[in-house]
């Protein structure tokens, strides 16, 4: 015990692609990227920048592409489990009437919006 090290930190971040009223998101333009930034910068003894994904902005219709890359975090190739150590997830959203940059501590999606997304689904909230 002791001998191992520190666990490796694997960092997963997302982003959506444009959506009603943000023609072009800066998310999507960030996790394009940042694979490419982190390698000319490179990363601290012990951090991975695991997958770089862009969603597209959708309720039902993201759920099995998002399933598929919080599968693809967790097994190899042959659908072995991966020993990873810690995982974070880091979703880059965004505000369209925002005027700064925001951190929340909890989102939650109570699929209240009112426009179709960008696969057509509107929710119905009763």
């Amino acid at each position: 015990m002791g001998s191992e090290g520190p666990s490796v930190v694997t960092i997963h971040v997302t982003g959506f692609k444009k959506f009603h009223g943000v023609a072009e998101n800066p998310t999507e333009t960030i996790v394009s990227n940042l694979k490419d930034f982190m390698q000319r910068r490179g990363l601290p003894k012990g951090l991975v920048l695991g997958s770089c994904s862009v969603l597209k902005a959708a309720g039902q219709g993201a759920i099995s592409p998002l399933y598929q890359i919080f599968q693809s975090s967790i097994t190899g190739p042959n659908a072995e489990p991966l020993s990873v150590g810690r995982v974070i997830w880091l979703h880059l959203g965004v505000n369209s009437g925002a005027t700064k940059f925001a951190i929340e501590h909890q989102a939650v999606n109570e699929a209240t919006f009112r426009c179709p997304d960008e696969l057509g689904w509107k929710p119905q909230v009763i």
